[in-house]
Order: structure tokens, then sequence, then C-alpha cells
């Protein structure tokens, strides 16, 4: 059994930067037709000249494949004359409330203070990206910051307002709440639950902020994926780490999924009996929420077994060692 996914598309993605870049983007340029590229590096993301730089050194490792890397801004004060003129070089605003997850020191400590740029954001159709936490006890986090979510979705309707890897009941039903706001669901809280990560063995590679929750959580979720939420958006947040920041005193946090992301979405929807919704989810619900129009590109998967490396390089893959039954067959441009 083959399928044939169209334009698939990674609305949430970490290719860090440096030699990193090497390892991470020739991974999602072989299977994506683009991602939304997260702004949070060392020196944030913040002016168009940072950005130009940022997106041409990921070119650059793109080698030919037909693959646009839709970026984005880390979020702070900019001028009405900053946003027109980054506006066609970006697809929205990164909000990172400060502290709350890796890099994001620099991001929003007080939201009274942001409302003009949320103002000609909105004026000026940017879209705003949010990880959406608050810095209460880790598994309240997202449940605390929902009364933040439906602050800016009521005072900027004409917003549109990304809540970013959600993972929690609540947000799923305030997904339908406003009309503005969409979200990026990540392959990891599909699958997992906080127990996958601490309830044995301490498992460093599963560890991500946010954090994965319960399984109500999760349930609610694959409720909503498998039945082809029309608001929601594949985004794998994949985040590499070496070995070193993982096994570690004060590990990092973040999964790295971006080489399995495909083939395990084909087959988890085939075990839930809906892999015709497959296409919406990785792609056609991002291109009508976003109004974008990604590269042509047809990747073809097939059934056939294959194990998942144990590192790439020296980063270990969520599902490492393990075979799934789907495996990426080739690429059509």
């Amino acid at each position: 059994m083959d399928i044939t996914l169209e334009s698939p598309l990674d609305m949430h993605l970490h290719l860090r930067e440096g030699d990193t870049l090497d390892l991470t983007v020739p991974l999602t340029a072989d299977h994506f037709a683009g991602a939304v590229i997260m702004p949070n590096l060392v020196a944030p993301v913040d002016s168009l000249n940072n950005l130009r730089k940022y997106r041409q050194a990921i070119e650059s490792y793109c080698h030919g494949k037909n693959f646009r890397p839709y970026m984005t801004l880390f979020f702070k004060n900019y001028s009405r004359q900053e946003l027109e003129e980054c506006r066609e070089h970006i697809l929205g605003i990164k909000l990172y409330p400060a502290g709350i997850t890796t890099q994001s020191e620099a991001g929003v400590s007080d939201f009274s203070t942001i409302e003009k740029t949320l103002e000609d954001m909105q004026e000026l159709n940017i879209p705003l990206l949010v990880h959406g936490e608050s810095n209460g006890f880790v598994l309240d986090r997202e449940r605390e910051f929902l009364e933040v979510y439906r602050s800016l979705a009521s005072r900027f309707p004409d917003l549109h307002i990304i809540m970013e890897h959600i993972t929690t009941a609540d947000t799923v039903q305030l997904l339908d709440e406003f009309d503005n706001l969409s979200a990026t669901v990540t392959l990891h809280h599909l699958m997992i639950t906080l127990d996958d990560v601490i309830g044995d063995l301490l498992r460093p590679d599963l560890f991500c902020k946010p954090v994965a929750k319960t399984p109500r959580d999760r349930e609610a979720l694959r409720q909503a994926v498998f039945s082809g939420h029309p608001k929601l958006m594949f985004g794998s947040d994949s985040a590499p780490h070496p070995r070193h920041k993982k096994e570690c005193i004060g590990c990092a946090a973040g999964v790295f999924s971006a080489p399995v992301a495909l083939p395990l979405l084909a087959q988890i929807f085939e075990d839930e009996g809906c892999l015709e919704l497959l296409q919406g989810f990785v792609s056609a619900n991002a291109c009508r929420r976003y109004d974008i129009s990604p590269p042509a590109k047809q990747i073809l998967l097939t059934q056939s077994p294959w194990q998942v490396p144990h590192y790439y390089k020296n980063v270990s893959p969520f599902f490492a060692g393990q075979t799934l039954r789907w495996s990426i067959n080739s690429s059509f441009s």
C-alpha cells in the first residue's frame, strides 16, 4: 500500500544554527515542501538583517531541494516601519514568555506593554505565533495561559493567533471559542504522556517543553486530530540536542522527530482508520489558515518496514532503534 502526500508542511520546526544545519536542513528538506522556522537562536532572530542571514544559511544546506523555509521573527516591540519592511519576508512573529523555554530569556515579561505591536500586526495581517505557558507549576502552565489567549483573541479579533504545540484538553476546547485561533500539534504529544518520560527510568530524549501531559489530554488531542479538525496543523517542534545536552545535569528540552515525522504520522493515522485525513493535517489546513501556497512537491510513502537509526550524528531521534511500518519511498517536485 502506498500513499502520496501533496506538499507536506512542518508548521513548527527548530533547525538550530551553525554546523547543526548540516544535519537538520536536509532531513526536513527531503520530506517536506516547507517548514515554519523558529527564531529562538542564541542571538534571537529579531531584525530583518538577522532574518536574511539566517534564511541564507538555511538555504545553503538545501542543496537544490524544492523546500521553502517560512521565516519568523522573535517577538519584541517592533516599530510600524520595521513591521512594514519585514512583512513580505516572514510568515509571522513568534512570542515567547520570558524564560519559559530554550533561549527565550529575551521574551515578553509584561503583556501590557505589547499592545501597539499587536495592533500593527493585526492591521498588517501578520500572524502571531505563541508559546503559551505561564511560569506556574509545570503541569498547569498551559492551562494557566488560556486566559491570555482569550484576552488576545477577543481584543484583536482580526489577528491570526496560533497556539503552538498544544498539549491539553482545555486548549483543544478553547480552539473553538474564537475564529482567529489556530493550533499546531506535535507528533510526540499525540503519542506519549508524562508517564513515558518519568514513569520508569528517566528518558531524557522524551523531555520537552511543554512537557507531555496526562492520558486524558493526549486522548483529547488525538480525537481532535483524527476527526480532521480544520484548525489543527502539524508542527513537529523537532528540536535536536547533542548527547552531552541530553545526558547531563540540567537536561535540555526537545524531541528530535524530523527524521520519522511523516512515516510515524502515517502509522498512527492508519492505526486510527483515518489515513485519508493525513493530507489535511500536514498541509491543507495550514494552507487555508495561513493563506499560503507552498512549493509543489509529492512525497510517496510505502508500507516498507525500516529501523530508525539510534543516532543521526550525535543526536538521538524519536523512536530510535525501533521499526516503523511506513517509509518514505521518494519525493517528486
